[in-house]
């Protein structure tokens, strides 16, 4: 059967709900109709929903019509939930837009019209509540004046004008008009489907008129999308069900999904463990789904609204972002580490929300649309985990970029570890975010090391030196970097780059960004004057004004700052007559930076989540060097920059760059003895390349010979978890008291140390799998079973945890997974080397774990859940011996 997805947008009150309940109740879902006042709608099924009267979140229904599958996604109209109406345009065919014919188009049809106009989406207009008296013709007029011209009126289908008007904005449209006097269906649905034409219904929802008609049109011109063969989805939700469960909504855009299939996310893969198909609260469960279903999977645990799943292509950013951020108050003596874990499923299910913790002020912060949200987050909370939380007043959210471009350097070289890594920050053009990029050779930097790197540049977000705002507008190029042969770890280059943005933020010249609103105003003519003086006011910048009969528009752009509520203050002085959309336009300079900055009061030097300064070893121990001394202790010699800032390196035969000392990195006798039996037996150690992406533009060329050799960005690895590989035989005989539990029970040690890494996993949250060779166990065809949150895998016959682990080491790297190797073997770490993997020594692994404990028992005795002074790992030894006896 020919599926369809359409979804029903509206301005708040425009009766969008009740269409909905409509539509289902002609269409044979419903037996009875609901209503919104009678709290008793199908789709507002959320006790929330129907204390408000109003739609808090996105709901599907599943309706069946002769010869179509009709899936109807019943979006929020506040304002406020603007940001799930819009995630939602991702996974539509169609959309119908509910305007209420006495009010008109309001200042939000205006939002969702230009967000459908940027999606793509084909719109069908319902014209609701027609049984009020409403100016017919007007309304027509209005709507062809404020959306589109290219308003199709439904009620003259089959007319002579009706086909002119439905021809006029294509050629091949026209030509079939001038021959045949009329329009094909086929013709009609494709010019619908191209938006080139909006057919508009009249009726009201209310009293079921005009309803059947609606269906009709869907059903006869809506488009009909073709699906791929191979499997593809969008998701476009995160929920949880009444017991907790994980649900990730999607919609399946190729081929077909089977229960139990395993999906390939950045975290690894991924088993769908149940298909959901939802029609209000009630759901079915199929075996398998189809291309065009819309249906929730339960199962996967990493996935995000807006991630595009195995052949889907991945969609535009978000264009509605809120603009201020609030502090969250919790509750007397809730201590925020403990009540963080819980608010990310929140983040999870609303990224707008860009939930953020600051660790040195122990404050937790989210980002709102409106006064609306604020109470529905606090009522969720509430009810979801039993705090009673309050927000402060909001706050603008700042940005901050660079004026010109620098260097930034990192060093990261405790004892024992060791990682250098130079950047380049060059600013980009407002909008642009934050582009990543290398210019280093792979001859003389791994590309392990440098994907690496762009990795950890990709982790996170960076925040500028004058209020600790996110940066934006920045290119951030790798331009060298130093690794040791036996010394570095992966999170070595963590540390090094992390350090070498901030210092190099240190060093630039910093600007504040205030964000804009663009405005668009509908008003009186006689309140024109007011309304610009009140731009004006703001220190907005108002575009020429067009006279509509009686009224006037302005175009307009305001900082958010000095917006407040002016959308209440517009309605009072023009009687409730005029109408005011806005959006988040952009970023600016802040033109009253000092005092901006000075109200912060952001120390960059005594933030420690995000250290200037680099570690060096001197005299067998590491010492600190502040940010401004970092450049004369490198080890690699600076980027060049000419008088304007831009990086150049030397003509050939000319001057190269200013000496500067350095150590060489020379590595032990033992390396370079295993290094040669390596090569011996495998050939030479060759980076393997990696895959660039398509060349962007090159920045502006400096004059001859000073300019960049090669600019070459690389396509980032999948975001996700690190694999850590362990090598369980090799651990339990490298650690004492595993050691000594296995002389009484082999067994015993093999739980003891899978236990061990469960609790390290679930606080680091990485993705470990623990090798044991079997491979003297005869006819033994190999297992692998997930053991609590790990996996445990037994080598086949013949295999021995080496070969295996340096086997999955191989393909893991090969598809940019950031793999970390445990093993007490030195020949087997230098052959993971070779991979591109990472390695760590058995009693590395221990300090890690003991770390991880310890971190895990400070919480706990701080949240009084554990007595002062429970043992650590050797605690839990000893009890496992003592049980063994």
């Amino acid at each position: 059967m020919r599926k369809l997805t359409a979804g029903i947008l509206a301005h708040v009150d425009a009766g969008k709900t009740t269409l909905s309940e409509a539509l289902l109740y002609r269409g044979g879902a419903l037996r009875t109709l609901g209503r919104v006042d009678h709290a008793d709608a199908f789709l507002d099924h959320d006790q929330l929903e129907r204390e408000r009267g109003i739609t808090i979140f996105l709901k599907q229904a599943v309706l069946t019509l002769p010869g179509l599958e009709l899936t109807l996604l019943d979006t929020p109209g506040h304002v406020d939930f603007a940001a799930e109406a819009e995630r939602t345009l991702q996974v539509l065919d169609c959309a119908i837009l509910v305007v209420s014919a006495p009010d008109g188009p309001q200042g939000h049809t205006l939002t969702l019209w230009r967000l459908l106009e940027r999606s793509g989406v084909p719109v069908f207009l319902f014209l609701n509540k027609m049984d009020q008296p409403v100016d017919r013709d007007g309304l027509l007029e209005k709507l062809r004046r404020s959306l589109s011209p290219d308003m199709l009126d439904m009620d003259g289908y089959g007319s002579e004008s009706f086909w002119e008007s439905a021809a006029l904005g294509d050629e091949r449209a026209l030509s079939e008009y001038l021959e045949t006097g009329s329009l094909d269906p086929a013709t009609l649905r494709r010019l619908i489907s191209q938006r080139k034409c909006f057919p508009c219904f009249f009726g009201s929802a209310l009293k079921l008129r005009g309803v059947d008609e609606l269906l009709e049109g869907l059903e006869k011109f809506a488009p009909r999308p073709r699906w791929g063969e191979e499997f593809a989805a969008r998701v476009y939700k995160i929920t949880r069900d009444d017991r907790g469960t994980r649900l990730t909504h999607v919609k399946i855009t190729g081929g077909s999904l089977q229960v139990k299939a395993s999906l390939s996310l950045p975290g690894g893969q991924e088993k769908v463990d149940q298909i959901r198909v939802y029609s209000g609260a009630k759901f079915t469960a199929p075996g398998s789904v189809e291309a065009g279903t819309v249906c929730a999977l339960v199962g996967l645990s990493s996935t995000l609204p807006g991630q595009a799943l195995g052949a889907e292509s991945s969609g535009p950013p978000p264009a509605l972002e809120p603009a201020i951020a609030y502090r969250m108050l919790l509750p007397e003596g809730t201590e925020a580490n403990a009540v963080l874990p819980k608010l990310r499923e929140l983040s999870e299910e609303d990224p707008q929300l860009h939930l953020e913790w600051n660790q040195s002020l122990g404050q937790i912060t989210v980002r709102l649309m409106g006064k609306i949200q604020a109470e529905i987050l606090k009522r969720v909370i509430s009810d979801r985990f039993g705090l009673d939380v309050e927000f402060s007043q909001g706050s603008v959210v700042y940005k901050e970029t660079i004026a010109k471009p620098v260097e930034g350097v990192g060093h990261f070289e405790p004892l024992r570890h060791y990682a250098e890594v130079h950047l380049l920050l060059e600013p980009l053009p407002a909008g642009a975010g934050v582009e990543l990029g290398t210019v280093c050779s792979e001859d003389d930097f791994a590309g392990s090391w440098q994907r690496l790197i762009l990795t950890h540049l990709a982790e996170k977000i960076y925040r500028g030196v004058l209020t600790g705002s996110a940066l934006t507008d920045v290119r951030i190029t790798l331009v060298s970097g130093r690794a040791h042969l036996k010394h570095t770890e992966g999170g070595d280059f963590r540390q090094a780059t992390y350090r070498a943005v901030r210092q190099g933020l240190m060093k630039a010249q910093s600007i504040l960004l205030e964000p804009w609103y663009s405005l668009h105003i509908e008003i009186p003519t006689e309140s024109f004057g007011r309304a610009l003086g009140d731009i004006q006011r703001m220190g907005g910048e108002a575009g020429a004004p067009q006279t509509v009969g009686n009224d006037t528009v302005i175009e307009a752009s305001v900082p958010v700052a000095a917006f407040g509520d002016y959308a209440s203050e517009l309605a009072a002085y023009t009687k409730g007559h005029g109408r005011i959309s806005c959006a988040l336009s952009g970023y600016k300079p802040c033109p009253n930076q000092e005092a901006v900055v000075s109200s912060f009061g952001y120390d960059p030097d005594k933030d420690l989540d995000d250290p200037p300064g680099s570690v060096f070893c001197g005299h067998g121990a590491s010492f600190l060097v502040p940010w401004d001394k970092v450049s004369s202790y490198m080890h690699l010699p600076a980027l060049k920059l000419n008088e304007d800032g831009i990086p150049f390196v030397e003509a050939p035969g000319g001057p190269g760059p200013s000496p500067r000392e350095s150590r060489p990195l020379a590595p032990l006798e033992a390396d370079k003895e295993l290094l040669a039996i390596f090569e011996r037996t495998y050939g030479p150690i060759k980076p393997r390349a990696f895959e660039p992406a398509p060349r962007p533009k090159r920045p502006p060329s400096p004059p001859s010979g000073e300019g960049p050799d090669r600019y070459r960005p690389i396509e980032l690895p999948p975001q996700g978890p690190e694999y850590l590989l362990v090598d369980g035989y090799n651990m339990i005989f490298a650690w004492d008291e595993l050691n000594a539990l296995a002389k009484l029970d082999l067994s015993s040690a093999r739980t003891a140390l899978a236990d061990i890494l469960c609790n390290y996993q679930g606080f680091r949250q990485n993705r470990i799998i623990l090798v044991f060779d079997a491979y003297k166990v005869p006819g033994g065809a190999g297992s692998v079973a997930k053991y609590h949150n790990i996996h445990i895998v037994y080598t086949k016959e013949a295999e021995t945890a080496d070969a295996y682990i340096e086997k999955a080491s191989y393909q893991l790297t090969k598809e940019h997974r950031r793999v970390l190797v445990a093993s007490a073997d030195f020949a087997e770490q230098l052959i993971i080397l070779g991979h591109g993997a990472l390695r760590m020594s058995a009693q590395e692994l221990r300090l890690e774990v003991e770390q991880a404990n310890g971190e895990i028992r400070d919480i706990l005795e701080r949240q009084a859940l554990l007595p002062k002074g429970s043992g650590g790992m050797r605690e839990a030894f000893r009890r496992a011996i003592e049980d063994k006896h």
